[in-house]
């Protein structure tokens, strides 16, 4: 599969191996006076160790790799004596890292239960961070949502994030069949309820209601997909059933 990964320009790194020290999967060693990726499925991608490198030698690039192996990680980790914890559920990325926000039964509660504020029970919350494993999604309602739709729509955290989780992404500067195959995983091994789409009423967002569609008949699991399309102005343009699509292959965004 492509996808996103760490590459060592090695003519920059000086061997300091503060980038190691900076890779909670430990997929980085100095080898030669020189860091490298000692497996590509160590590496999530996230770019936990770009900051700690001082010369500037590390970069997130795109290409052919075999997937993040977490249960590889975790098993390398308790080999080498290194504390797992930190690799757990999307690497050493805070903003990667799964967890279920107070109170943690919030994301099935309904709308009449939920406080006024944020109604936010998870994280992270983009969809290409969410692990397929979260706990959160176990028996969820998912909420797919454009990443245009919160600032765009007052009522969000009252109409309709509570009772749900929130995936957020962007189907015109993302990757769309990463999206694809995200979902896909996540709606095969969780016992989801339905899925939300919320997009915007500009035609580059039309792609999300096709990534929940897509990606609902490729898990062969029955999920309703309801979209709402959201106005400019924050209002509620329309709101219906999305079919299942004819054929697999129905991007051409």
């Amino acid at each position: 599969m492509k996808r996103k990964i760490i590459e060592i320009d090695e003519a920059l790194c000086n061997g300091c191996g503060q980038c190691v020290t900076g890779c909670a999967e430990g997929a980085l060693e100095i080898i030669d006076g020189k860091a490298k990726i000692v497996a590509d499925h160590f590496c999530d991608g996230l770019g936990a160790c770009i900051g700690h490198c001082p010369t500037g030698a590390l970069q997130i690039i795109e290409r052919e790799a075999p997937d993040f192996d977490e249960q590889a990680v975790e098993a390398r980790l308790a080999a080498t004596g290194k504390p797992a914890h930190a690799a757990s559920h999307g690497g050493g990325c805070p903003s990667a890292r799964a967890m279920t926000l107070s109170p943690c039964q919030q994301a099935n509660a309904p709308a009449s239960q939920t406080a006024a504020g944020s109604a936010l029970s998870h994280w992270p919350i983009k969809l290409r961070l969410v692990p397929p494993t979260a706990p959160f999604l176990k028996g969820a309602r998912l909420l797919l949502t454009s990443d245009c739709v919160p600032p765009a729509f007052p009522a969000f955290h009252t109409a309709f994030l509570p009772g749900r989780v929130a995936l957020l992404g962007c189907p015109k500067f993302d990757d769309v069949g990463s999206y694809v195959e995200k979902l896909t995983a996540i709606l095969r091994e969780n016992d989801i309820a339905d899925v939300t789409v919320l997009q915007m009423e500009v035609p580059c967002c039309a792609g999300m209601a096709r990534i929940a569609a897509a990606a609902a008949a490729a898990s062969g699991k029955a999920v309703p997909v309801t979209r709402v399309v959201i106005g400019r102005q924050g209002e509620i343009v329309s709101m219906g059933p999305v079919d299942a699509p004819a054929a697999p292959r129905l991007f051409a965004m």
